[in-house]
């Protein structure tokens, strides 16, 4: 979808998440014009270097398409050290990351990049900080149950039950959900996007 209004927000992500989180603070996207990219890993890539990677990769075929428009992308990523988490797309998996997140910290890492439409390119990566609390086999045979984990980034999604695995966070909650919306809304506010 090409549009030609001025001051158009485009979000370049299928995420539900990420556009309730931009209504949340007022932003109502024109559009959801996800990119379809390969967002294999590449060999000795750091968890935070992918991030980045990624949400420029989302945001420029999107921008191509949509040239008159502010290009909002993202992606987010769980890093347990320097090992990038999968997206559980089955309970084994699922279970596999939360056996190793159980009793440590772990980082969020939000890639966000915002294109506006003169071409102009910011790309930053926000870091988040997660405590799990040590889980039994019963607790996380019971959060699999619930089916919230699916496609989700390191097998669990804060904003539902698992928020009561966490006992604490160090940085934007909202980064963990999808979307740092302080960094987003000052990135689009610094390439003239009217907020």
């Amino acid at each position: 979808m090409i549009l030609r209004q001025q001051a158009a927000l485009v979000l370049a992500s299928a995420s539900p998440r990420r556009r309730d989180l931009l209504l949340q603070i007022g932003l109502e996207p024109a559009a959801i014009d996800p990119a379809d990219i390969d967002e294999s890993a590449q060999p000795r890539e750091t968890p935070s270097g992918y991030a980045r990677r990624i949400a420029l990769a989302k945001a420029r075929p999107v921008a191509a398409r949509n040239p008159n428009a502010f290009v909002l992308a993202a992606d987010t990523v769980v890093a347990c050290g320097r090992r990038l988490m999968p997206k559980a797309e089955d309970a084994a998996t699922a279970r596999r990351c939360l056996k190793l997140l159980s009793g440590r910290r772990h980082r969020v890492l939000g890639g966000i990049a915002v294109i506006a439409p003169d071409g102009r390119e910011r790309v930053r990566v926000v870091a988040t900080t997660v405590c799990f609390k040590r889980l039994t086999a019963e607790e996380i045979e019971a959060y699999l149950a619930g089916g919230e984990w699916q496609g989700k980034a390191g097998g669990y999604a804060i904003q539902g039950h698992a928020a009561m695995l966490i006992p604490w966070i160090r940085g934007s909650y909202s980064n963990v959900v999808g979307l740092s919306l302080s960094d987003s809304a000052a990135m689009l506010r610094g390439l003239g996007f009217p907020l």
